[in-house]
């Protein structure tokens, strides 16, 4: 059996022209953001940075008519109805969200402030303030992914009842400087996006069990490797397991989720995680048992990449449903509540430690 020509993936698209306003001028802005929106055809009316030199810099390089420093002069700037992109540091969303206007359709970079008191307050501010408000886990809407979804919902490969996400990878951590010297960073700027995917395709877990750890050419930061097992039933097994140390060139790192259900399987490897931020192409790979028939793994060429095509969906899906054209909100601030409840749990977990072993003298 192949998956069927006709299955769409491709993320809806809104009706309606807009505009979009970015807060951050940071490395994911110029990587994934921008690229994205001038990917969809939609119209940048300005951008704020402290670093005025940043800002300009990407406004240079992707005709951004208008650049900032300051929120409140970039608000006042904005045509009414403007989407605001907040890509900065976890812990300046809530003082950022404060400052817009109500009733703003908000995308904000994940994850959703650095520890569930923080998250709590965003959640309040958003609702107070009557919010339209995303929370750009974009990986959902990476193609191999909405392939994927697609996939498991057709039965295709029958009840999923397993999936492994595992990056052994090496990581440019010093992109992002504000990551040293935080209390959390691995689970919480990284593997909240795989916790997340695996609340996408089987809900929320009752437990989990994880265990985050230093790297000894990396102890500036918290820590950069992650082992993580969510529970489901005795049926469903679910976990992540990274790595962000490996330093010793391609060969043998890998990047990949693998979905097994009872009649098939899927494995995909996210490429821009392999030789950040260069990157390879992403890869679809899957097996349908048949009866008398040897199982045979056939590729798919996929319509789109992580960067930039995962963030135009994500904010396509914010601009659909703002519009009324899409009836579910995919990355609401409720899922993305339930993701960093998740995490809180996920850190709880490694800081309490596993069951000691009660060894004992031979009988």
């Amino acid at each position: 059996m192949m998956i069927p020509e006709e299955m769409d993936y491709a993320p809806k698209m809104p009706l309606k022209p807009c505009s979009i306003a970015i807060i951050g001028a940071g490395g994911i802005v110029r990587d994934a953001h921008l690229p994205a929106y001038r990917k969809a055809g939609w119209a940048v009316a300005g951008i704020c940075d402290p670093l005025l030199e940043k800002a300009e810099a990407l406004a240079l390089e992707f005709d951004i008519p208008r650049v900032f420093t300051d929120i409140g002069a970039m608000i006042a700037g904005m045509p009414a109805g403007t989407v605001y992109d907040i890509a900065v540091p976890a812990s300046a969303l809530p003082g950022v969200l404060r400052r817009l206007p109500d009733a703003s359709v908000v995308m904000m970079q994940k994850p959703m402030g650095e520890n569930i008191a923080e998250a709590e307050e965003i959640v309040r501010i958003c609702r107070e303030k009557n919010f339209t408000a995303a929370v750009n886990f974009q990986m959902r809407f990476i193609p191999a992914v909405q392939l994927a979804k697609k996939v498991v919902e057709s039965g295709l490969i029958g009840e999923l009842h397993d999936m492994e996400i595992r990056m052994n990878i090496y990581h440019p951590w010093h992109l992002w400087g504000f990551l040293f010297g935080i209390p959390r960073m691995e689970m919480l700027y990284h593997s909240i996006h795989y916790m997340d995917m695996i609340r996408y395709f089987f809900g929320d877990p009752a437990k989990v069990y994880a265990k985050t750890l230093k790297h000894p050419k990396m102890m500036q930061l918290a820590s950069t490797r992650s082992v993580i097992l969510m529970e489901y039933d005795d049926i469903i097994r679910a976990f992540v397991n990274t790595n962000h140390g490996h330093e010793f060139g391609l060969k043998y790192q890998d990047s990949f989720i693998k979905l097994e259900g009872t009649k098939g399987a899927i494995r995909t490897t996210l490429g821009m995680n392999l030789d950040y931020p260069s990157g390879v192409p992403d890869t679809f790979e899957y097996a349908v048992l048949e009866p008398g028939k040897a199982p045979e793994w056939k590729a798919v060429t996929l319509n789109g990449t992580w960067f930039p095509d995962a963030f135009t969906g994500s904010m396509a899906n914010l601009l659909c449903y703002a519009e009324g054209s899409a009836p579910v909100l995919v990355n609401s601030i409720d899922s993305a509540w339930r993701t960093m409840q998740l995490v809180e749990a996920a850190y709880l977990s490694s800081d309490q430690g596993g069951t000691t072993i009660p060894y004992s003298p031979m009988l």
